[in-house]
């Protein structure tokens, strides 16, 4: 699992972010800020600098996030469901600490943000030992057949889609990640696709995997020693906070598929 993925995706400066937002047809990651201007949104975002708040605006916060790299795990199951901890064929549920996952998902046309319904959020992650579903690999063998911690929901009138998890495992050669990918509802050949990955805060991750169901021998792979971490700019690390007996998130991202 050492070349899981190839890093491939890569962020825009702000040349290039104007110059592809005025193609159109493109599933290109935005920013909109609360200015509501996409053009000082991009700079912004390019810059890594963030503007006053504007008292005029009420838009939603469309965070600029790059494109990552699929890898070689994705299988599409077209298996909706909130709740992705099972395995279908039999009921049992991975397990690990909980984990509650959502999605706000952002139209961006005409230099404004608006809620995306009806695009598809798929979700597909490793499980607490570093094991992916429906995937044969030398360090597991073969998960055919199982699609535990897979699956997707198609975004409401807010651009909301939620998931109940576990945080990830990890597995030689990757920094810990969860991999996801939106599209248009239902898939098209001709749709758009926009597909990346979301990091861990690694004070987190060890004191997570402290946890028996988490033991495992060796150590994961830094943010910093993980390349497509490095393409990310870390623009995909989540922000956790405790709830109940697990963790929530919340992950704003704004796309322009005009």
């Amino acid at each position: 699992m050492d070349n899981d993925d190839k890093p491939i995706g890569n962020i825009l400066s702000r040349r290039e972010a104007l110059t592809l937002f005025g193609l159109s047809g493109a599933a290109l990651l935005a920013a909109c800020a609360q200015t509501g201007s996409l053009t000082e949104a991009v700079a912004t975002a390019a810059s890594g600098t963030t503007p006053a708040a504007s008292s005029t605006a009420a838009l939603p916060s469309c965070i600029a996030r790059p494109a990552l790299t699929e890898g070689p795990y994705f299988v599409d199951e077209r298996l909706e469901r909130s709740d992705v901890r099972s395995d279908p064929s039999d009921g049992s549920l991975r397990p690990g600490l909980p984990l509650t996952l959502t999605f706000l998902v952002s139209n961006v046309a005409d230099n404004m943000c608006s809620p995306m319904p009806n695009a598809m959020v798929d979700i597909w992650h490793c499980d607490a030992q570093g094991v992916y579903s429906d995937a044969s690999d030398p360090t597991f063998g073969s998960t055919a057949g199982q699609k535990f911690l897979r699956g997707y929901q198609v975004t409401d009138q807010n651009g909301l889609a939620r998931f109940t998890t576990i945080y990830p495992g990890w597995y030689q050669g990757r920094a810990v990640h969860i991999h996801f990918k939106i599209r248009n509802y239902p898939p098209a050949d001709a749709g758009y696709d926009f597909t990346s990955q979301l990091f861990f805060d690694e004070a987190m991750s060890d004191e997570v995997y402290q946890l028996a169901d988490y033991q495992k021998s060796g150590e994961y792979l830094r943010n910093n020693q993980d390349g497509i971490f490095g393409q990310s700019g870390g623009q995909t690390l989540l922000s956790l906070t405790p709830q109940d007996d697990g963790y929530s998130a919340t992950f704003d991202i704004g796309l322009d598929f005009s």
